[in-house]
Formats: structure tokens, sequence, C-alpha cells
């Protein structure tokens, strides 16, 4: 299997987060990639490229222009204000208040975040713009044939909506590929979210569409992170109606109950019959993860990616969350060895 990566990605390396009432070091940092590619190279995974540069169109297809155009300034204006720590939102347009965005840099922080976790530091929008371009180059690879490939992005990207950041995420790499390939030649694409935490972007983007099937099995929003999004009742609307699969599992799932979860949304995606699947591949749910709560062991992941690979579609893996770091690159590459052993 080929890997798609970028060094570009340690450009994106904030010092804060806001976690528990404390300013810690980002549980997302630039250590988690390395620890994947060193693993990718160990275990002689396949070949290791850097991605091409298809530009900020495909990115265009699926965000909106002015969301965009906030995260290519967003440092350079909280710079410009005097301030000397990372960009972190204080305000949002909260329920019954008005929406318009504001002219300084403080109001736009709080619209277009979703989340005040995830602070904006130097590179940030350079890393993210890389990332996706990691993203379309495993698109491509897979538009030309190739049956399987994995996109080592990061930042993560299935938080990221339509107009909104935050979860470390700014662009939606999963949403991004899943455009891209409709726009050249796929009439159906599946995206299965394994992650942890709920791909709220990702459903946010195509929720009102029946050419894109999202499934995401993930904690509880009643217990976690983002809270907001994915609950079992929430199926799409309009012709997307019906092409929305939410999984939420409960404190201390271990893999048989996530196992079977999984199976429903392989069989809803088999019956849905899509040219290419696209996998938000997220390793959060291992059993020792600092912010999840799900019971996986490391040999399940291997499981779990034969599981995956008896659907026999083209298949795309993005990288996502994952945040014991040790164990980050074993769990992931453990899921790429098991779908393709099972090819």
């Amino acid at each position: 299997m080929e890997t798609i990566f970028t060094e570009r990605h340690q450009l994106r390396n904030s010092k804060t987060e806001l976690f528990g009432g404390e300013l810690v070091e980002p549980f997302e940092r630039p250590s988690r990639a390395e620890y994947i590619i060193n693993r990718v190279h160990d275990i002689k995974l396949g070949p290791v490229n850097g991605p091409d540069d298809f530009g900020l169109g495909p990115i265009l297809a699926v965000h909106d222009k002015s969301f965009i155009d906030f995260l290519q300034v967003a440092w350079s204006d909280w710079l410009k204000e005097g301030f000397k720590g990372e960009a972190i939102p204080t305000v949002w347009p909260a329920r019954r208040t008005s929406t318009r965005i504001p002219r300084f840099i403080e109001g736009r922080l709080g619209y277009y975040a979703l989340s005040c976790e995830t602070s904006i530091s130097e590179g940030t929008w350079e890393a993210a713009y890389a990332s996706a371009q990691v993203a379309l180059t495993g698109a491509e690879r897979i538009r030309q044939g190739a049956r399987s490939v994995f996109s080592l992005c990061r930042p993560p990207g299935h938080h990221a909506a339509i107009d909104m950041y935050g979860g470390y995420c700014f662009i939606n790499n999963a949403a991004v590929a899943a455009q891209y390939l409709r726009d050249n030649g796929a009439k159906r694409i599946a995206i299965l979210d394994v992650d942890f935490h709920h791909g709220n972007g990702t459903q946010d983007i195509f929720f009102a569409r029946d050419d894109v099937l999202f499934a995401s099995l993930h904690g509880d929003p009643m217990d976690a992170f983002p809270h907001f999004l994915g609950h079992r009742d929430e199926e799409g609307s309009s012709t997307g109606e019906g092409f929305t699969l939410n999984y939420p599992l409960p404190p201390g799932t271990d893999f048989s109950t996530w196992r079977a979860a999984l199976a429903e949304a392989l069989m809803q995606i088999s019956d849905y019959a899509p040219d290419v699947l696209i996998v938000s591949l997220g390793v959060d749910t291992f059993a020792t993860d600092p912010i999840s709560f799900f019971k996986l062991c490391s040999d399940d992941f291997t499981t779990y990616g034969a599981d995956i690979a008896t659907l026999n579609l083209p298949t795309l893996f993005i990288m996502e969350g994952g945040y014991d770091i040790a164990e980050i690159g074993v769990n992931t590459v453990n899921v790429l060895q098991g779908f393709e052993s099972n090819l």
C-alpha cells in the first residue's frame, strides 16, 4: 500500500490547548505523524511519496470561501493586534444572538470556531493546506486505479464543517477527497468514520446529499466531544435522507460491541454500492487513549482492517485522530496490514 506523506505537517506545532480548565500541550502534536510514518517504514508497508499540489479549487468545492479566506489570514491578523499568545476564540454567536461576521479578529475566531481547544498558531494554514493535498493525492491515485492508498494527513480533518474549524481540524480532508472523486467521474462515494469522535464536519458537508454516504461509529455525543451532532436519529435531510448513518456507543464499549456496529455499517455501505470507500481512520478507540473511552486493543485494529477489506472496494484511508502517541504507529498500521491481508 502506498503512503502519501509530507513533512510540512510539522508547520502545525501549537503549544497550547485548553483542557480541563488548563492550558496544556496539545494532544494533537507533530510526533503523532512521526510515529506513524516510522512504523510504515519499519514494517515496509509500501512506497512513501509526497503529495502533488491541486490548489485551492478542490478545497473550495466543499468549504465556504470566506471561511478559507479567514484561515489564511487568522494568524497574521492576530499578530497585528499585538496579541502574544496563540489565537484561541473567547466569544461565539451563541443561541439567540446575531451571526453577522465581525471585523475584529477576536470576533471572527469565534464566528468560525466550533470549539475553543484548538488554537491557531504560526504555520497552521500551511500545514492544513498541505494535509488536504495529501488527501487529494491519495484520491487521485485511487482515480488512476490503485486499490488502496494511505493518506497520512496531519492536521486531521473530520471535525471541520463547511465554515467552521475545531477539534484539531481546519480543512475536511475526507470531504475534499470525496468531492474530488465525485467531480472526476465517481457516481457514489461512501465515507466510513471509525475515529472515536463523531465526524460532525463530514456530516455537515454531506447531510443533504445522496451521492456521498456517511457512516460514523463514535462515542455517544451525550458523553463525548463534539457533543452536538452524532445521534442515531440524524439520518440526513432533503435528498440526503437515509444517507447519514450514526452509531453512537456508550462509555466502556468493548471490541465485540464496536465490531457489531461496524458490521452493520459495512452492510449498509455494501448495499449502497459505492465506487470508492474513504475511511476516516482514527485510532483513538484504543483502550489507553487519553481523551476517549472505548476499549479496543492493538490486535483489534488488525481484525477490523480485514473486516473493511471484505467490501472489496477501492479504499482510501485518511488519517484522523489517535492520541496514545506511543502506540499510534502500531495501531494505525495494524489496520492497514489487516486490510491488505484480506484482499
